[in-house]
């Protein structure tokens, strides 16, 4: 079965909504490394008077995980998934928390317009068809120096980490996605993760979009080598671009 793209993501996407916060509150650690991936930002203050831009935000984990640990920040929160959205905006949230239903490739489009002093992206490069492309619009939205946190199934590259992460989703994951109607979307995200990049052959990729300070950072539990937050900063010779 081949990568699931645009479209047809969104679509899969829209019909997992309605079951996905169930199934991620199975997952040991979950929310809690979203929390710890929104802290390594590294925002003073709070936040205070900063726009900060949750990049692939699905039914608001990382949105929560934002608006917790920056409360004075303003949070714009952006999913191409309609269904994710709903989900999202059913839930109770402080009034510098919205919402904007958009791709990450068409922000533009949807009104979404920098500059922001940082940008959250949780699970999602690695299901965009051209992750470059959206890399290069998260450069160009962000303020100078401006700070990027990346948290995702990014594999360490040993032999042992990609066994576990093939393990849990042979042996957890799928099935109960199935039974749920969702194989597919689960199916696709198993591939994703072992297809895509490396936790340091993402920051190599950061790098040369632009991006310095570069670093890799484990998360704890059985998702050691398996999640990463990178995080990375937006570098100030790259002002006029990074191409």
């Amino acid at each position: 079965m081949p990568l699931l793209r645009d479209a047809d993501l969104a679509a899969a996407f829209d019909h997992a909504a309605r079951s996905y916060d169930a199934l991620v509150a199975a997952n040991p650690g979950y929310h809690a490394h979203l929390r710890r991936s929104a802290r390594r930002l590294g925002l003073p203050d709070g936040g205070r008077d900063m726009r900060v831009l949750d990049l692939g935000c699905g039914t608001g984990a990382s949105t929560a995980a934002l608006a917790a640990q920056l409360p004075g920040a303003r949070i714009i929160a952006v999913d191409a998934s309609a269904g994710m959205l709903q989900r999202a905006a059913r839930k109770s949230w402080p009034d510098n928390v919205s919402f904007v239903h958009a791709p990450a490739e068409r922000l533009a489009e949807a009104g979404v317009e920098g500059p922001f002093d940082a940008v959250f992206a949780a699970y999602l490069f690695r299901n965009a068809a051209d992750p470059d492309a959206v890399l290069a619009a998260v450069h160009d939205l962000l303020t100078p120096h401006g700070r990027l946190a990346v948290h995702d199934y990014t594999l360490s590259g040993s032999a042992v980490h990609r066994a576990v992460w093939t393990a849990v989703c042979g042996a957890i994951v799928l099935p109960a996605a199935t039974a749920l109607g969702d194989g597919k979307l689960y199916r696709h995200l198993w591939r994703s993760v072992v297809e895509f990049d490396t936790a340091d052959e993402f920051a190599a990729r950061l790098r040369s979009a632009g991006f310095d300070r570069v670093r890799v950072l484990p998360l704890p539990g059985w998702q050691t080598g398996i999640t990463h937050t990178v995080v990375a900063r937006r570098s100030i010779g790259d002002v006029g671009g990074a191409r």
